[in-house]
């Protein structure tokens, strides 16, 4: 039986933000004000929490949804990128427990679909986390409010586990660190001498 060429998706191209939404009044500025305003929602944090890693880096690439990673940085390492947050954006009774899930996934290819076990595919990991605790002060556009632990790839295979809790990760990567640190952090964990400052936001 052949098998038919798969359908490639083009590659992303970069919105300004003021193309119109034909037959409407609306521009992609209105669509992304629409969708993304909460940052307190768990999909918009973790947007924001990798375009974070990515400036860190000096990564100029679009997010692909896709991807077997969340970042790629220019000198070829692979990121991983996982956030939590002690508020949300629903009513709380208390403050959430910071928890990191999906350490492992599945990776997507055209010839063989999903592939049969789940793997931990980047070099890098970067646990973010968002460290307001009240809404009053809770400003997810200041790098300050972030804190960050980074993990080599063979540290969070040996763990062998879908998710990790602070407790756990702070014993092993130890203190966390600002945004400042974090770019020197992960040419450490990649094994890589460290260039230089980062970009910042």
């Amino acid at each position: 039986m052949t098998v038919p060429p798969p359908i490639r998706a083009p590659k992303p191209i970069p919105l300004s933000g003021e193309e119109v939404v034909a037959g409407t009044d609306a521009t992609v500025v209105d669509f992304w004000r629409f969708a993304l305003s909460n940052l307190r929602m768990n999909n918009a944090r973790g947007y924001l929490a990798e375009f974070l890693v990515a400036k860190a880096v000096g990564s100029t690439g679009l997010g692909i949804e896709w991807d077997p990673y969340d970042v790629l940085a220019p000198d070829g390492t692979s990121i991983e990128v996982k956030t939590s947050a002690y508020l949300q954006a629903w009513d709380q009774y208390k403050l959430s427990t910071i928890q990191f899930t999906g350490l492992r996934s599945r990776i997507w290819t055209t010839e063989g679909g999903l592939t049969p076990t789940p793997t931990y595919n980047a070099d890098v990991y970067v646990f973010a986390i968002q460290t307001a605790r009240t809404h009053e002060e809770y400003n997810p556009l200041l790098a300050s409010q972030w804190r960050f632990h980074v993990l080599p790839r063979q540290t969070v295979e040996d763990l062998g586990q879908e998710s990790i809790g602070l407790a756990t990760l702070e014993k092993i990567a130890g203190p966390s660190i600002a945004y400042e640190e974090l770019s020197e952090a992960i040419n450490a964990a990649a094994g890589k001498k460290y260039k230089g400052p980062q970009n910042r936001c």
